[in-house]
């Protein structure tokens, strides 16, 4: 048997929850919601640390790298969550932002028996995905020792690729394997060990930050819109229209229609409307300014 490694703080006991199965639902709910307040704290306390990491993901996928989140278990499913949600929402390519979980598919819905465990897993899952300098690799850890998480950046560090860890403990392994460390310290769970709970939501904290700052320093968003998102469905459609109507000022009728001729692309429904050209002209303008919307508009 693995030792528990009870000296980690994710990993301990607090007597404040010692009873919580004898209580009435709404009071471990309340406890339950006074530990989950003290997260963004948490988060509030490394912000420094995941300012430079962001700095660093931005500046590499801006010369044309790649951002991989690695994680095992819930922190694993984290990482595919993320990556996954970065397409519809900024337009991305899903090979751009990618998230590798331990066990692969299967383990997204039920724990794989030692995939934890395989370091060499995790270089092998870099060295496939032909890791290379210009890219980014965060692993996400809530003890900041998975083996197969280690294995990850090891391989991912010896191909010269960024390396940032995530994890909820302090001087974790993960930590000195890295480039930058994040340490969100929660502190022990009200399920005893269970880190899907503070830790999870600290993580996925993070993760929001880093893949919402690095699109928005890619220009992949116009002042708070998603103007890289496509209307694929009819919510999207209607965000999609509101959001050209806002920016240009026509009306929704105009701003539908105008969508429509784009191929539900509102970036290009913004320059079709401003510019008064077709969609291909739209598209070859964005093509000049870097695909920055705000520059067109600038060169008008």
């Amino acid at each position: 048997m693995i030792d528990p490694l009870p000296e980690l703080s994710t990993e301990q006991s607090d007597p404040r929850y010692s009873q919580i199965d004898r209580l009435p639902t709404s009071e471990i709910a309340q406890l339950m919601n006074q530990a989950d307040a003290t997260v963004p704290t948490a988060v509030g306390a490394v912000l420094p640390a995941i300012t430079a990491a962001i700095d660093a993901i931005s500046a590499r996928m801006a010369a044309g790298g790649r951002l991989l989140y690695v994680g095992a278990g819930t922190s694993g499913r984290l990482a595919v969550l993320d990556a996954s949600e970065c397409p519809p929402t900024f337009g991305t390519d899903p090979s751009l932002v990618q998230g590798v979980i331990a066990g692969g598919l299967p383990a997204l819905t039920r724990s794989v028996e030692g995939a934890e465990d395989d370091t060499s897993a995790g270089e092998e899952a870099l060295a496939e995905r032909g890791v290379g300098a210009l890219d980014s690799v965060v692993g996400i850890s809530a003890s900041g020792r998975a083996p197969f998480v280690l294995g990850a950046l090891a391989e991912a560090g010896r191909r010269g690729a960024l390396t940032v860890a995530l994890s909820c403990n302090h001087r974790t392994p993960l930590s000195a394997a890295a480039g930058h460390a994040i340490e969100v310290v929660v502190g022990p769970e009200v399920v005893t060990g269970s880190t899907r709970l503070k830790a999870g939501t600290a993580q996925k904290l993070v993760l929001n930050m880093i893949s919402t700052i690095s699109m928005i320093r890619l220009g992949r968003t116009y002042g708070n819109n998603m103007i890289e998102m496509s209307a694929m469905n009819a919510k999207l459609a209607g965000r999609a229209a509101r959001m050209v109507s806002d920016i240009t000022g026509v009306s929704a009728e105009t701003a539908r229609e105008t969508l429509e001729a784009a191929g539900g692309q509102a970036k290009i429904a913004v320059v079709m409307i401003e510019h008064g050209v077709d969609a291909d002209e739209a598209r070859s303008l964005l093509e000049s300014h870097g695909s920055r919307l705000g520059e067109v508009r600038h060169a008008r």
